[in-house]
């Protein structure tokens, strides 16, 4: 018997390898992983102050709940930091997928026929231990008329054999389940195949188009489920001190995860080298440093890192330009028309800040003045692609009595000021073109504030203050009504 049982060995090693396998590669090779949220318990959450969030996907926070006068319930949570969808539509690595795929399935195709054949020999086995069971029960029944050799080592070899029995039922279930696999795979290549046809009547530009379309409406989904209203800063926590008293550095908020590289731009004009570090611990702890040129300098402190591209204010005009990283060129330039430069509309500080490019949940925006609106603040939503103008919005708030400003789900939040105590204290939201006077200390613990940029991903405040780099964490408050849910 060593040898049909060697036989089996060899099969079920094979079967467990294979459903591993399944279990482990098929779900991230098709894209089907999943993430758990976890709803947290109620109360007031302690929160701890470290250099970026301790969990980025922590759970949602029930901070209260009540009825309103009608009976239907409001709840006020605090929303947690939400993950940025990375997707990538090019026809290429479609193709890429689908060919791996139909790799898959000829590998199970081949794996099916050697489990039909090993199963073959199974079943005749099965059947030839259940008939030794019977002759044993046989045996049992009239030991009197057999010898004791001859009953003991019949038994013995039964008891060695019984186990089999239900090895043997298990086999049987993983061979439906390799079946139930290979119909799987045959399906999802039959949906990949369609997928394949439908994208190849776009061309690159159509599909990246309708890509860009589908990134917008996602975005502005999320930002329903994860934007609140800003009702707390925390102190600010050094990161590090380096450079002169004015400059900017941020991380990229669309980075794939993974990616914590720091960007850094000493100075607020006639420069033209940003420093890349490659996370923020090598930027906390040392000066190794990636430098690169741009092909103009910039004006002011208001650039921002967003989806691999460096967005600034050309020195002495009121040009965006947008230039990638990754392949060192100039992908971009627009005009922003009507928009006061060299320090016509700048904030209190001075330092040529009239433009102030910034990114939140909801995009890319720039926060400048003009003429037209009499030095007061417009709020502009930008095509990160393009630069166009998506949609504008005009305030009543004077540019240069802003210390600095940021965006926070569509709200604009301005400080009072950029040196001694300083505070948000007015706010505009976009979604509905109206605005508020608000009071959130913001602690200005060197004394002189010359830039400050909400990051939507670490759900964190940069600032750079007299020559030190430092963050602050926001709180913000959600309240869902129930014809939200």
């Amino acid at each position: 018997m060593s040898v049909p049982l060697l036989k089996i060995g060899v099969v079920l090693s094979t079967m467990a390898m294979i459903t591993n396998w399944m279990s482990q590669t098929l779900p991230s090779l098709v894209g089907l992983n999943t993430t758990k949220l976890t709803a947290a318990q109620g109360g007031y959450p302690d929160r701890s102050i470290g250099v970026l969030p301790a969990n980025p996907e922590e759970s949602w926070q029930v901070y209260s709940s009540a009825q309103d006068s009608e009976g239907r319930c409001v709840c006020t949570v605090v929303a947690p930091q939400q993950t940025m969808c990375s997707r990538d539509a090019r026809t290429k690595q479609l193709r890429q997928l689908l060919e791996k795929v139909q790799n898959m399935t000829q590998s199970i195709q081949v794996l099916d026929q050697r489990t039909q054949r090993d199963l073959q020999y199974v079943v005749k086995m099965e059947d030839q231990l259940r008939g030794l069971e019977t002759k044993f029960r046989q045996v049992e029944e009239n030991h009197k008329q057999n010898i004791a050799k001859q009953y003991k080592a019949i038994k013995a070899k039964m008891a060695e054999l019984r186990p089999l029995i239900p090895v043997l039922e298990e086999y049987k279930a993983d061979a439906r389940l390799v079946q139930q696999f290979k119909e799987e795979v045959q399906n999802l290549t039959a949906s990949l195949g369609l997928l394949q046809q439908e994208m190849g009547a776009y061309d690159y530009d159509d599909l990246h188009s309708r890509v860009v379309s589908l990134e917008e409406r996602l975005r502005a989904c999320m930002q329903k489920l994860a934007c609140g209203k800003l009702t707390g800063i925390s102190d600010a926590i050094t990161i590090k001190t380096s450079g002169s008293r004015f400059g900017s550095w941020m991380t990229d908020p669309l980075a794939p995860e993974g990616d914590t590289r720091v960007w850094y731009m000493d100075g607020y004009h006639n420069n033209r080298f940003v420093r890349e570090y490659k996370s923020m611990a090598d930027f906390m702890t040392s000066d190794n440093f990636t430098s690169h040129r741009l092909p103009h300098p910039w004006s002011g402190t208001g650039q921002v890192v967003y989806n691999g591209s460096i967005y600034f204010n050309k020195f002495q005009s009121n040009m965006i330009i947008k230039f990638d990283f990754k392949t060192s060129t100039m992908s971009k330039s627009q005009r922003l028309d009507n928009a006061g430069f060299s320090n016509t509309y700048h904030y209190a500080w001075g330092g040529h800040s009239d433009i102030d490019l910034m990114v939140d949940e909801g995009g890319l925006w720039a926060v400048y003045a003009t003429n037209q609106n009499a030095g007061n603040i417009v709020i502009s939503k930008l095509h990160p692609i393009t630069l166009h103008i998506i949609q504008s919005w005009t305030t009543n708030h004077p540019r240069r009595s802003a210390g600095e400003s940021f965006m926070i789900c569509g709200t604009l939040y301005v400080t009072n000021g950029y040196s001694g105590g300083t505070k948000v204290y007015y706010a505009y939201h976009t979604n509905s073109s109206t605005y508020e006077y608000i009071d959130i200390v913001l602690q200005n613990k060197y004394s002189h504030i010359s830039m400050l940029d909400y990051n939507p991903r670490d759900r964190a405040l940069y600032a750079w203050n007299n020559g030190h780099q430092v963050l602050y964490n926001v709180t913000l408050f959600h309240v869902i009504r129930s014809e939200q849910l």
